[in-house]
């Protein structure tokens, strides 16, 4: 598969310390275990020309208290809480100068984010999308992508998951509805 870097985004999704370290407050052995595929599609990318984009799970620890429904505490317990070590994205994935950080407060990257401006402002319309958890925070910002007109391409071994079964699902969701699937040896950049 062959992508022009001026015209897309590797869009890293939340590789925190929360999520991907053995001390985080929602860790998965399967998020650790994408970081270092992650690393390889980035650096990859990037020497390319390709824009790297990488998305933080942020939750100000007042974030839920006065919340009608949407409870992300009561759903999965305190995480990613502003300012802390696990809200940082982990060390193997540095980012670097032109990098675009995106803090994010709910699973979709979009959702009240300068994501889509920014994308639109550069003039980028494919997205390459890896991070984790496949049918959390990846599934809802691909979705999102497709609905924005965006092409949201899911890199199947560059995405972490719980269980092998909420991958598998994920991608399979993501393929039938809005987006394509692909191996990160299959991505061509530039050239």
């Amino acid at each position: 598969m062959h992508l022009e870097p001026d015209s897309t985004a590797v869009i890293v999704v939340d590789m925190q310390n929360g999520f991907c370290h053995p001390n985080g407050s929602l860790y998965s052995p399967g998020s650790e275990t994408v970081i270092e595929p992650i690393t390889e599609l980035v650096s990859r990318a990037r020497n390319a020309g390709t824009q790297i984009v990488y998305t933080r799970d942020v939750h100000p620890p007042e974030q839920f208290a006065d919340a009608h429904y949407y409870d992300e505490f009561e759903q999965w317990g305190e995480h990613v809480v502003e300012g802390t070590w696990d809200a940082e994205l982990v060390d193997e994935l540095p980012v670097e100068a032109g990098d675009h950080v995106v803090e994010k407060h709910t699973y979709d990257a979009f959702y009240q984010t300068e994501l889509e401006g920014w994308l639109n402002a550069r003039g980028i319309r494919d997205l390459v999308l890896c991070g984790t958890l496949a049918n959390v925070c990846v599934l809802h910002t691909g979705g999102s992508a497709g609905l924005r007109d965006f092409r949201p391409i899911m890199v199947e071994d560059c995405i972490g998951a719980i269980e092998a079964d909420h991958r598998e699902y994920a991608l399979e969701h993501a393929d039938w509805l809005f987006g394509e699937l692909a191996e990160r040896e299959d991505l061509e950049f530039g050239g």
